[in-house]
């Protein structure tokens, strides 16, 4: 029988879809046990702080009842808090004291790479923890609860956005989150049918992307009866230009955990290719040939950048993230009661948890350019010359895996 009498649940980091799906799923399991469940408020500030605390909520099978694991977002609350950077001498013993108050033996926490490097941390100090992977960049080394729900929400707002497009024959520059991984973009510009995607992981040309650019939206608007037509570009905030510089909003200070503010990249999009559009006579020659130029006041088509920001992690979670935010959470439980700690929760799969040391799985993932290329070939433009792919065959006889 399991030593553990309670598990303390902990969201770290930003919000997302298929949070509340890992509380859930980790309380069930406890509940299924004779664990206790409780939730951690705000993060690891209520970690820090547990021992303040009067009260915490414990997740019992009434409490369950009125956490919808379909929303996004986390009952247990956020924060972006560095253990190791709190200036308190005693902040780890203050946080032992703390779990000891309320009788919690092990922590499931859920967050990304900055929230699984404090999984480790604490492990040191000899905290049982396990890591259920949560961040919509999906740049960690497994599958992250979020990125299924973010992706979707990109999607269709992108796909929404087209009428607009449509109706003013504009260019729209679609900002979206991701750091310096463009896993988002990538696969919510694809999502999409996109024309361009700009990632962290290329530095973009300027040039080929206004060249691709010019090509498909006059082709749309010379081929439409009513002369209408758009060209969407996905671009992720850690956008690089040419020279790899990163563009970062410079008047705020850094987190936390170190990381600059991204800060317009969607707007520097738009900017340079602006530029373009006003210096090519050709096009000013296209827009009197389509009936819709006027001196001075309509030129060059219009280009708009448009920032959903916090709405791609906002609202209702997909059923991909709220089956995985279950299962995430419910193993983190099974390994606690098995004696496993420090470690990373991969998937669920024919009867087996899957795992990795959490200081490995938190090690950045990047977009794969051999799936950039295989995109390429299809006439999607990432900001550079198309690169070459060259397909490889192989029967696969065993299991399906998840190809990130």
């Amino acid at each position: 029988m399991s030593s553990i009498r309670n598990i303390g649940i902990i969201t770290s980091g930003g919000d997302c879809g298929g949070l509340n799906a890992v509380v859930n799923g980790a309380a069930m399991m406890a509940n299924g046990h004779d664990i206790g469940a409780f939730i951690i408020p705000n993060g690891y500030a209520g970690l820090y702080n547990l021992i303040e605390m009067d009260t915490i909520v414990k997740l019992d099978a009434r409490r369950l009842d009125f956490i919808n694991t379909t929303l996004a977002g986390s009952e247990a609350g956020h924060s972006r808090v560095k253990i190791s950077k709190i200036e308190d001498p005693d902040k780890y013993e203050r946080i032992k004291q703390g779990l000891k108050k309320f009788n919690i033996d092990a922590l499931v926490i859920s967050g990304g790479d900055d929230t699984g490097s404090v999984v480790v941390d604490l492990v040191a100090q000899g905290i049982s923890c396990i890591h259920a992977p949560k961040t919509m960049d999906l740049d960690l080394q497994t599958y992250s609860v979020g990125a299924d729900s973010a992706i979707n929400r990109i999607a269709g707002f992108v796909q929404d956005l087209k009428t607009t497009g449509m109706s003013h024959n504009r260019i729209l520059v679609i900002e979206v989150f991701g750091r310096y991984a463009g896993h988002t973009a990538f696969r919510g510009g694809i999502g999409a049918d996109a024309d361009c995607i700009l990632i962290p992981e290329i530095p973009v040309d300027f040039d080929i992307v206004y060249a691709h650019m010019k090509k498909v939206f006059t082709r749309r608007i010379i081929a439409s009866d009513v002369n209408a037509g758009t060209y969407t570009i996905v671009v992720a905030e850690g956008l690089r230009d040419a020279s790899g510089a990163e563009i970062i909003d410079e008047t705020s200070p850094v987190d936390a955990f170190g990381h600059k503010k991204l800060a317009g990249a969607g707007k520097y999009v738009k900017n340079k290719l602006s530029e373009r559009l006003k210096q090519d006579a050709s096009i000013k020659d296209f827009m009197k040939e389509q009936g819709m130029f006027v001196p001075k006041l309509y030129e060059v088509p219009e280009i708009r950048d448009v920032l959903p920001g916090h709405l791609t992690r906002s609202g209702k979670s997909s059923a991909f993230d709220v089956n995985f935010g279950m299962q995430a959470g419910g193993a983190a439980v099974l390994l606690l009661i098995n004696g496993i700690s420090g470690v990373t929760v991969q998937d669920v799969e024919d009867g087996e948890i899957r795992y990795l040391p959490t200081k490995k799985a938190i090690v950045q993932r990047h977009v794969n350019l051999d799936m950039v290329a295989f995109y390429e070939q299809f006439g999607y433009c990432f900001g550079r010359k198309s690169g070459e792919f060259t397909a490889k065959f192989q029967e696969n006889k065993g299991r399906i895996e998840r190809h990130l």
